[in-house]
């Protein structure tokens, strides 16, 4: 008797929309709370936790609906999946806050940047500010950090769901 292997797209759709719409409401909030230009570590690790927690949600969920058979490559697929989906709702709304909600915003990021170097690196020439904030310039770009924020995405999810993938994965000798 030949099993079926059921498709991923419907697991990766879900929770990679899920993953998204929780980016852009923490996005959000940290923008009313008048905190998007901080480097905030408590956010930061919120938003990497949602997406160990969606990640796992979603491989779970295959599973469960897979009766309990799981590889490592449909898990693979269901993480970066579901990474990806997000990272492009993620990207949609920090194209759309950049270029409309916000559009001074990356002039902000870089002059606080700059503050805080001159803050941490008293001792830097002004050729060795300029220079650094050139090259911040230079990849600050909205294309530039859209793409970032993909491969990020895209990596985090791979290492998220090979690590769940290992840990809940177990093949179906019948098949």
């Amino acid at each position: 008797m030949e099993t079926q292997k059921l498709p991923v797209r419907k697991f990766i759709l879900n929770n990679g929309i899920l993953l998204g719409v929780a980016s852009v409401i923490l996005s959000v909030i940290l923008y009313v709370m008048n905190m998007h230009l901080d480097r905030n570590w408590i956010a930061g690790t919120l938003g990497f936790v949602l997406m160990i927690i969606f990640i796992v949600l979603g491989i779970s969920q295959y599973k469960k609906s897979n009766g309990t058979f799981l590889s490592l490559s449909q898990a693979l697929k269901i993480g970066v999946g579901i990474a990806v989906l997000a990272g492009v709702i993620g990207s949609i709304y920090q194209l759309i806050f950049m270029n409309v909600i916000e559009p001074d915003f990356m002039d902000k990021m870089l002059e606080k940047q700059y503050e805080q170097m001159i803050e941490s690196n008293p001792n830097m020439t002004q050729e060795q500010i300029d220079m650094s904030i050139e090259m911040g310039k230079k990849f600050s770009s909205p294309l530039i950090t859209v793409a970032f924020s993909l491969i990020g995405s895209a990596f985090f999810g791979l290492i998220i769901a090979l690590i769940a993938g290992l840990v809940m994965k177990k093949e179906n000798t019948y098949a």
